[in-house]
Formats: C-alpha cells, structure tokens, sequence
C-alpha cells in the first residue's frame, strides 16, 4: 500500500523548496495577467510580440502557461513594456 502525500498548493507539490514553490506562484500570476492583457487586447501573437519587445515564440510560450520557460526578471520586463508596473506585497506565512 502506498503513502499519500497532501500539498497546500500545486506549487509546493511540483517544487523542491518553499522559496522554489514561492517563485513559481508569482511567475505564473503575472503570466496570467500579462495573458489577459494581450487576450483583452484581441493582437495576434506577433503584435502581442511587438508590444511585448519579445519574439514571437515568446508569447506563444507565455500563452501556453510554460512557467519554466520565464524568469521573474523577464516577466517584469515585459510587464514594464505593456505599461504596467509591477508590485509585489509581502505577507506573514
């Protein structure tokens, strides 16, 4: 018979560390939220790319919801380059 093991959340369960758990949580929050900007925005992947200042494939990737394909830093980046700001709050665990 085998052991069950039970997560808080699908991050702590697919990451190593709570800090790895951490980081992809916000990566994939911003991927989301850049997603519903370029998808309110109705462009296709190339004019998403341009706005972006990314290639193509780049958005196609963040589309898809590919998380380990973007570093925190280039999220913010793109983030900045669609005009938004960034802000991150920190709360007691």
């Amino acid at each position: 018979m085998s052991n069950v093991e039970t997560f808080s959340s699908v991050w702590d369960a697919v990451a190593d560390t709570p800090a790895q758990a951490a980081n992809l949580q916000v990566r994939a929050e911003l991927m989301r939220q850049i997603a519903q900007i370029v998808n309110a925005a109705g462009w296709t992947q190339a004019e998403a790319a341009e706005h972006c200042g990314v290639t193509q494939p780049r958005i196609n990737d963040l589309l898809r919801g590919r998380v380990s394909r973007f570093s925190l830093d280039a999220l913010v980046n793109i983030a900045t380059a669609l005009g938004r700001r960034v802000h991150l709050e920190l709360e007691v665990a």
